[in-house]
């Protein structure tokens, strides 16, 4: 079974709910049933005109108005919740798992409705992303998938050192509820282990050191060169003694300039599936999506949101 079989198996097993707030979009229509046939999440489809009459529709906007006024925007000044505004409050109050848009909105709507009506996990300072990229075996041999966790790549587009210990910390936490292994962090630059100097190797460096200082529990390092963290070969002589060079899954990217190239280079050149962007650091789990995405990307991002908030009882 491949990791992406895999992951529709366990969300299967939740008997969640997924909210879909870009019903009008025949690709969102598509995932939806197929996530009804297959048995992996229970759809909750909206469109703008469907919550207008939503039976849940009063509930919704006391609870928008409530977040309004606890973040100081009264209401009054707000137009009316958007059907992705009003998916985020459904998760939020507990009428279902997780909410998944994007394929018909760019990133800071989706990121603006989720502020909106979740906010942001207790004791997280910013809202992140990761893509998950699967890389199948070739041919026979019995190998599983690969399975590298890129961060960030959608979201925080210069993260200062503080940050990308955010970041490589929430992409851990996710990486162990729906990949199952251990994460090994490395933080990326163009140089490894003091072979390059510079203000941006400066940060790298600081983000790897406060990293391990604070999350010692996870195997981590840095500065490394993307080979010195993923090949063993390579990383015998760069990165000589490294706790993690030459078998990373986690890569956290200096800019969202580098990870969001980095990403599409892996899944363009060498086939690889790219799952997500997933959203960190939310009190409860909504994703976004790549707005060229395809049904089998709606319904896989769906069991990944869903998994991520199987966990969040962990935090």
């Amino acid at each position: 079974m491949t990791f992406r079989q895999d992951l529709l198996q366990r969300a299967a097993k939740l008997r969640a709910r997924v909210v879909l707030p870009e019903g009008d979009d025949p690709r969102v229509q598509a995932a939806a049933a197929r996530l009804t046939q297959e048995g992996i999440a229970g759809p909750i489809v909206l469109t703008e005109a469907l919550i207008a009459a939503h039976p849940l529709r009063e509930k919704v906007i006391a609870h928008l108005e409530g977040r309004d006024r606890a973040r100081g925007k009264p209401s009054s000044r707000l137009p009316a919740p958007s059907s992705i505004e009003f998916g985020a409050a459904l998760v939020a109050l507990g009428e279902a798992e997780a909410c998944v848009a994007g394929c018909a909105h760019p990133t800071a709507d989706v990121i603006r409705a989720a502020l909106r009506a979740i906010g942001t996990a207790p004791g997280t300072p910013l809202i992140s992303s990761s893509f998950y990229l699967v890389l199948e075996p070739r041919g026979s041999g019995g190998r599983s998938s690969q399975v590298l966790t890129f961060t960030d790549c959608a979201v925080v587009p210069d993260p200062s050192a503080e940050q990308l210990v955010s970041i490589a910390f929430a992409a851990a936490r996710d990486r162990q509820q729906l990949v199952g292994d251990a994460p090994v962090v490395a933080f990326l630059s163009y140089g490894t282990k003091g072979s390059a100097a510079g203000p941006r190797v400066d940060k790298v460096r600081d983000a790897a050191r406060l990293f391990a200082e604070r999350h010692p529990e996870v195997l981590s390092d840095g500065e490394l060169q993307v080979d010195a963290a993923l090949v063993a070969e390579v990383a015998e002589r760069k990165a000589p003694g490294s706790p993690v060079a030459g078998r990373a899954n986690i890569l956290v990217f200096p800019d969202l300039d580098a990870g969001n190239i980095g990403y599409k280079l892996v899944q363009r050149l060498a086939g690889a599936a790219a799952l997500g962007p997933l959203l960190q650091g939310l009190a409860r789990p909504m994703s976004d999506l790549s707005r060229g995405a395809t049904p089998t990307d709606i319904v896989e991002v769906s069991a990944m949101a869903l998994l991520q908030g199987a966990g969040a009882g962990d935090r």
